[in-house]
């Protein structure tokens, strides 16, 4: 079944109190994105389990949820970063691996010609090397930015922190990102055009 964006997030979720098959609204329209926001962060192994109860607890939770809030992106991103912190060893255990992975077997194809997707390549190892180094609250606040593509004011509802919080990480993290890469920020690097 598909469902259409007509309605508000609030609203599905407001109905889902009476009518509890409503909340399924909720879990359609979001699930993609949760799930792979997740897969990123924990590895595809985990992200159905963490996923799944991602949306376990916002069900279970819908009565406390703030109805005058009409995109649930932000309250979802925030139990999933919740449960993805109870998997935080595991993360920090696989960046540090993944740090460790030599980057001298990617060879680049020519015929491609995709610099960008080369240099993201070499980039990996040394990206996550610092991403392990940051702490776990940076490391959840520099994502949900960079990879969820929320707001600072989103972000900032999803892991129940002021704005200004937001704001001043980000700056200290970003410091910390042109460090580790010599003065450039990585995640500014764009693909030149030809």
């Amino acid at each position: 079944m598909i469902y259409q964006h007509t309605e508000h997030d609030s609203q599905s979720i407001g109905a889902s109190l009476t009518d509890p098959e409503r909340f399924a609204e909720v879990f359609h329209r979001h699930w993609d994105e949760i799930h792979r926001y997740v897969a990123w962060r924990l590895g595809p192994e985990a992200a159905e389990d963490v996923g799944a109860e991602t949306f376990t607890v916002a069900f279970r939770g819908r009565g406390r949820y703030d109805l005058t809030r009409t995109d649930a992106r932000p309250w979802l991103y925030g139990i999933a970063t919740n449960l993805i912190g109870q998997h935080r060893r595991a993360e920090r255990r696989r960046h540090q691996l993944l740090a460790r992975t030599p980057a001298d077997g990617v060879r680049p194809d020519f015929a491609d010609g995709s610099d960008a997707r080369v240099t993201a390549e070499l980039l990996g190892p040394r990206i996550e090397a610092v991403l392990a180094s940051l702490s776990a609250a940076d490391r959840d606040l520099l994502l949900l930015i960079a990879w969820a593509d929320l707001t600072y004011e989103e972000a900032s509802e999803a892991l129940g922190v002021p704005v200004g919080t937001v704001k001043s990480r980000l700056h200290r993290i970003r410091k910390k990102l042109r460090r580790a890469f010599g003065g450039v920020d990585p995640m500014r690097l764009k693909e030149e055009p030809q």
